[in-house]
């Protein structure tokens, strides 16, 4: 029997995202009519089988996010990402609605109050609700999470949590600690398994102590600034923090401030995500870029085509600043061969 032929597999051959496929296929804006022509005919040429796209069965989505999350620190992330799924949703003539959600929340009486034809979910969410969510007879996807049964889309967390860690090992830092929250949350555990391969490649051993986890609660800012003092206080405190997120890392640079301690002379810093803010911190931060609005396409067309490819990972990439280098390893990395 022949190969069938995915959007996945025509994404890779082209060099372009599974969403610019699937713009392609289906007609859509956003693309050059080279990059489109490229992919149709690819498309053609490897047999794709064009009735398997979805057409016409979408007019409703709702976009759940986790009550959990407190706003202020979640949003520059998840804005981005529903951003992205609202761009999808308006180019194919989808109304969609915003709902936060909790474990006390009956989904199924969201989805009466709604009335969407298909969900998109984003970030953690507790077993009990994922059980409600397979219950229900709708095309869901989830955004940053992982879970059986599910289509699911996210950043490549484990390689984003090594390159960051690596980073900070190249430039010679030996206790590099980890600031993080509940590993409940898939992507967290990802990002901790990358940054523990990073320090096992490099034949490091830290104490337990050097990776913080602070409770996810709403004031998480706090906790982060009490997770900080637990680092900051052992006999040899960190040289390097992988937060787990912008927001953390943001925490931290402003907690090494109010204690006099230098960035990142003394303490080099690494985040994830690259929200805004990240670039605009004083120094600005070095973190992990994730195309958080191509995240919320690529779950919108998990959820538009019939495809057997249920776990798509996007590549994530370093992007190095002042909270990690100093000025005299900037000038050497410039002058390298």
């Amino acid at each position: 029997m022949a190969k069938k032929i995915r959007i996945k597999d025509i994404a890779t051959a082209c060099g372009v995202s599974i969403a610019a496929v699937s713009r392609a296929l289906k007609g859509q804006p956003g693309l050059s009519d080279e990059t489109r022509q490229r992919i149709l005919s690819i498309a053609q040429a490897e047999g794709y089988d064009f009735s398997r796209l979805r057409t016409g069965r979408i007019k409703r989505l709702m976009f759940l996010l986790h009550r959990e999350h407190n706003i202020a620190s979640a949003l520059p992330f998840y804005s981005t990402v529903m951003l992205g799924v609202a761009d999808a949703c308006r180019e194919n003539d989808i109304a969609m609605s915003f709902q936060p959600i909790g474990p006390q929340d009956s989904v199924s009486e969201l989805i009466q109050l709604h009335q969407p034809d298909a969900l998109v979910c984003a970030g953690y969410l507790e077993p009990e609700v994922l059980a409600e969510l397979r219950q229900t007879a709708l095309p869901v996807a989830l955004v940053d999470l992982w879970a059986a049964d599910f289509p699911c889309v996210n950043p490549d967390n484990f390689h984003g949590g090594f390159i960051a860690t690596r980073h900070l090992l190249e430039q010679g830092r030996t206790r590099i600690a980890f600031l993080g929250t509940s590993q409940r949350h898939y992507s967290i555990r990802q990002r901790v398994e990358g940054y523990q391969q990073a320090l096992f490649d490099a034949g490091l051993t830290l104490a337990p102590e050097y990776c913080v986890e602070v409770p996810p609660i709403k004031e998480i800012e706090q906790a982060l600034v009490e997770g900080m003092s637990r680092l900051l206080a052992l006999p040899q405190p960190p040289d390097a923090i992988f937060a787990y997120n912008d927001v953390a890392a943001l925490v931290a640079m402003r907690e090494c401030a109010r204690r006099g301690i230098r960035v990142p002379e003394e303490v080099a810093i690494v985040g994830f995500d690259d929200i805004d803010a990240a670039a605009w911190a004083h120094p600005p931060l070095t973190t992990v870029a994730v195309d958080k609005r191509e995240l919320g396409r690529d779950a919108f067309q998990l959820l538009m085509n019939d495809e057997s490819e249920r776990n798509l990972l996007l590549p994530v990439r370093l992007v190095a600043r002042g909270s990690s280098v100093t000025d005299s390893d900037a000038l050497r990395l410039r002058l390298a061969p």
